[in-house]
Formats: structure tokens, C-alpha cells, sequence
């Protein structure tokens, strides 16, 4: 009777197949545990983000992956609202580019040779540690919106910046921002003119950047800024597309959505639950580059999950959460403080940094070599003395203590106290604009 109980109870089961999900799930696979990948839509679906593949996101790829790469990327334009355009190459490649419907997918499929078994058109609606639902502590309920409830000895949540697992967690917010993107089809001349390089445009608003990234005879434009300067962003956006010439190709996609990053002391776990990637709030806070953050976080959380689900008691499960936040924080922690840094540095003196990154050459080397994976933000200011005093001379008396960037930046005191419902993402995204 105890085995067949047994049987029904997941070790691991992951909520969301994005890259943090998929990440997780090939994690915990890989280590023999019986894994369930939870996903509300069918795949491949469509997602809102530029697509860039950095270094540490390439580093952090199941073994056997191939990039379904659109472009490699060699040269990069810099602009500072249109205004002073530089351009620097390397004969390295820099970063590329993909589509995230394969990517995701490709993710998930190495997930599931690893032993994980996929369910699409899931919608988990909450999770439940206590109650009739849980047969012992050991054991964590996941609900899903048709009634029925799967068991697991440990969970990992990774749906999402509007992830109802982080609002289950108490995951709080120090920065929201406002991307708006659009897939423009283009014709073969204009797709030559791009081959090989990115623009990425300082904006108009504190904190803000547009970008265009160029996949084959597409061209992901879009830009970003924080949360309540909707209009102005919207602005930005149509003034960017008109800027570059693009105005007259019709997108086959638009969209906006909403990134989120997490405050210094908010959890990354509750009893057998971690959060991971998005759900978490783990992303760059500067460029709020989030897939390189989604695959190391989603990496750490199905491993440390095995550990949770191995756990007999809640002292040890609790033990394990915390050296999964420890590792966390020691690492994709460290990168964030200095992002939130950079973020200050920029809202307030976009023209230095522009004129930094295209004139000072050591500055353009350890871009590329963050970018190539060769260096991260985080270690570069910890090791280098010459870069831990610039960015110090930076941001002197700068106030950046509190949250990511300014103290509540594109913050409503819903997002202080916790995630917000899953949905209410792209309702919010819609009013903004």
C-alpha cells in the first residue's frame, strides 16, 4: 500500500517550461528523480524577449545543446536617443541571437530525454503545504485549475514575472519595468543591412533603451523603461520604429510585458517550495537581461529540489532552501547588486555612459567580454581595481540601498507584498500602454 502511495507522488514537479522551468526540470531529471513539468500553454509558444544568448547563457546549456541561432552578432551600434551613433566590431562573435519558440522548446525536449514527463494546458492555480489536501509534511499539493491536485515531495516555481508559485513564496519587488516589442518582417536588402550587428539606443526616459536584433528576414525591435511612464514608452517605441525607417513594415507580433526584480531580502523559498528565474526575480537589473538568469537559477533549483524532496523532515528540507537562496545569492545575487549600480549610474548620466562605452576602449573590451561570457559584471568589479573604483567615483552619493535601482522604481504596493496573480501580467501591460 505505501509504495503504491508512493508511486503517486512526484519527487519533483516544476510549474512552467520556460527556460528556468525547462533548466530545472532537466536538473532534477538528470539525477534520476521522477520529474513532472507543468505547463499552462502549448508548446511553441510565443514569448516577449529580444533573444539574445550571452555567454553565461550558452555556458549554462545541457550538454548536446545546439543554439538554433537566427544571427551571430559582431558589431554593435550604440546611440543615445538617435543622437551620436558609434559602432564597434569584434571578429569574435559577441552574443546571438535566437527565437524563443525553438529555444524553449528545444529546452524542453531535453528535459523530457532526461527523463522528465511534460503535461501542456496545465494551469496551476496554487499550492498548498498544509491542509486536507497533504497527506504528510513531506508532501506539497499542487492545484491545478481543472480540480485536480498532484503531489510532490518538492516544487519548483518558474511561471513567470506574475508567478502565482512566487506569490505563494512572498517574492517582493524592488523594480518593475515596461517592455514593448514588435517582430517586423522585412525584405531581403534591409535584412543584409542588418546581418551580423544590434543597435541598442539609450532613450529618452531614465533607465530607458531601445534595441533592434536582427533573425533572418526579422527584425525583434523594442524598448524598454519603468513601469508607470507607460505613454511616454509607447511613445518611445513608435518614434524609435519610425527613426530606423521601419514604420511602413506591418509587425507580426506587438506586445508588451512586464520584468520584475526582486528586492535584496525577498525569499526564494517557503518549506518545499523554491522559486527560480522570473518568479523569482532574477534578472539583470541594467539591461534586464533575463534568460542567462532563467537557465543558471532554473540549473540551481532542480538540483537543490532533489535535496528538498530527499528531505525526511522540515528542519532538513528548510536546510536545503536555504543553501539553494545561499547559492543564489553568491552568485547571480552578487551580479544583480552591481546591476543595480549600473542602473543608477545610467538613469542619471546616460551621455557619460554612452560616451564611456563607445570611447574608452578597456570599457568596450569588458562589454564584450561579459557578453562572450568570458567575465561577469559582478566579478569584474570584485577582482579589478581600476573597474571597482570607476564604478564606485560613479555612483558616489548615489542612493541605490533600496530594491533594485531607486527605491520603488515602477513599484505598486501590491508588488512590495508579493507576486501578483497569474494574468494580471499582460492586463497591466495593456493599461500602461
Amino acid at each position: 500500500m505505501e509504495a503504491e502511495e508512493s508511486a503517486d507522488v512526484w519527487d519533483v514537479v516544476v510549474v512552467g517550461a520556460g527556460p528556468a522551468g525547462a533548466s530545472a526540470a532537466y536538473a532534477a531529471a538528470v539525477a534520476g528523480r521522477r520529474v513532472l513539468l507543468l505547463e499552462k500553454s502549448e508548446l511553441p509558444r510565443y514569448k516577449t524577449c529580444g533573444g539574445g544568448i550571452i555567454g553565461p547563457s550558452r555556458d549554462s546549456l545541457p550538454p548536446g545543446f545546439e543554439l538554433p541561432l537566427q544571427d551571430r552578432v559582431h558589431a554593435v551600434t550604440f546611440s543615445l536617443d538617435g543622437r551620436f551613433a558609434r559602432t564597434r566590431r569584434s571578429r569574435r562573435m559577441l552574443f546571438g541571437l535566437i527565437n524563443r519558440p525553438e529555444f524553449d522548446a528545444q529546452l524542453v525536449e531535453h528535459a523530457q530525454k532526461a527523463g522528465a514527463e511534460l503535461r501542456t494546458g496545465a494551469t496551476v492555480t496554487r499550492v498548498e503545504q498544509h491542509g486536507p489536501a497533504v497527506p504528510d509534511r513531506r508532501t506539497v499539493a499542487v492545484v491545478l485549475a481543472d480540480g485536480e491536485t498532484v503531489l510532490a515531495r518538492a516544487v519548483v516555481g518558474a511561471d513567470g514575472s506574475a508567478s502565482r508559485i512566487g506569490a505563494h513564496v512572498g517574492v517582493k519587488l524592488g523594480q518593475v519595468d515596461l517592455g514593448l516589442e514588435a517582430e517586423i518582417p522585412v525584405p531581403p536588402s534591409v535584412a543584409e543591412d542588418w546581418k551580423g550587428q544590434v543597435l541598442i539606443d539609450w532613450g529618452p526616459m531614465p533607465g530607458s533603451y531601445g534595441w533592434v536584433f536582427p533573425k533572418g528576414d526579422t527584425l525583434t525591435v523594442g524598448v524598454i523603461s519603468a513601469r508607470g511612464e507607460g505613454a511616454a514608452t509607447k511613445r518611445y517605441m513608435e518614434d524609435f520604429v519610425a527613426r530606423l525607417g521601419l514604420a511602413g513594415f506591418e509587425p507580426t507580433i506587438s506586445s508588451g510585458h512586464l520584468t520584475r526584480c526582486r528586492t535584496d531580502d525577498s525569499p526564494l523559498s517557503r518549506g518545499r517550495v523554491l522559486v527560480c528565474g522570473d518568479a523569482a526575480g532574477l534578472l539583470e537589473p541594467w539591461t534586464r537581461e533575463g534568460i542567462s538568469y532563467a537557465l543558471r537559477s532554473g540549473r540551481l533549483a532542480g538540483e537543490w529540489a532533489v535535496r528538498v524532496a530527499e528531505s525526511g523532515d522540515a528542519v532538513d528540507a528548510r536546510r536545503q532552501a536555504l543553501n539553494y537562496a545561499f547559492a543564489i545569492k553568491a552568485g547571480l545575487g552578487v551580479e544583480m547588486a552591481v546591476g543595480r549600480r549600473m542602473l543608477a549610474v545610467f538613469e542619471r548620466r546616460p551621455g557619460l555612459l554612452h560616451a564611456t562605452i563607445t570611447g574608452v576602449r578597456p570599457a568596450w573590451n569588458a562589454f564584450a567580454d561579459i557578453t562572450r561570457g568570458a567575465a561577469t559584471l559582478g566579478g569584474m568589479v570584485r577582482s579589478n581595481g581600476l573597474a571597482r573604483r570607476a564604478l564606485e567615483l560613479l555612483d558616489k552619493r548615489m542612493d541605490t540601498t533600496s530594491g533594485v535601482g531607486p527605491a520603488g522604481r515602477g513599484v505598486s504596493a501590491r508588488d512590495r507584498a508579493g507576486s501578483e496573480p497569474e494574468g494580471a501580467e499582460s492586463a497591466e501591460a495593456a493599461e500602461e500602454v
